[in-house]
């Protein structure tokens, strides 16, 4: 199986876009779109795969939200969504940082393994495996910096099932950003090749 393609590539970028977009909704209406959220926290559990769809199992549908996202954020010279962008943003950077981070890898790597048989009892969304996602995230990832500061209603954000699934989404979109390096994604290629992937992202948009 070939990685390094444009549509693997933009597959990933709305994985992150998609985990950004969740963050939010959450944050902003306490709520959010429970597909959207179910796809990108099942990523978090694939980590075996036959391709890159299959992380988000195996339907483009499912990453409708975060394609939408991402072709908004590529169009125009104006950011559409200032907070999602810089979710994105640290994401990706985050990601670089923890890539280096030996025992944090292996702390997330049995963290997600227990998730996975919390799953064969409960449901993906149960707060108990949500709790797990949270507790990870919190163990992991926000010791780096520079941490995500989320910007929301804080009666939203002082809700525990909230923050722990804003926390799961963060952990979600760190996994979107190492796919996306694994397909060959680099800073670098998002500003060179900004308009093949706008039109990448919008055929997938239409498929």
């Amino acid at each position: 199986m070939e990685l390094d393609t444009i549509t693997n590539q933009v597959m990933a970028l709305a994985g992150i876009a998609q985990a950004a977009a969740l963050v939010d909704q959450l944050a902003t209406t306490g709520k959010a779109d429970e597909k959207a959220l179910e796809t990108i926290l099942n990523s978090l559990l694939k980590t075996e795969s036959d391709s890159v769809l299959d992380v988000y199992g195996n339907d483009l549908a499912n990453l409708k939200l975060g394609l939408m996202h991402l072709e908004k954020q590529l169009t125009g010279y104006e950011i559409t969504y200032p907070d999602q962008a810089r979710y994105s943003a640290s994401l990706v950077f985050l990601e670089k940082e923890l890539s280096e981070q030996k025992m944090m890898l292996k702390t997330i790597s049995i963290g997600l393994e227990r998730a996975k048989s919390q799953t064969e009892h409960f449901h993906l969304l149960h707060e108990n495996v949500l709790a797990n996602f949270g507790d990870l995230y919190s163990q992991t990832v926000s010791k780096l910096q520079p941490r995500i500061m989320v910007n929301g209603v804080p009666e939203f954000l002082q809700r525990q099932d909230v923050a722990n699934k804003i926390r799961a989404c963060l952990l979600a979109g760190i996994r979107s950003a190492m796919l996306w390096k694994q397909c060959g994604g680099r800073r670098w290629k998002f500003l060179l090749f900004r308009k093949k992937i706008q039109t990448e992202t919008q055929r997938l948009l239409k498929l």
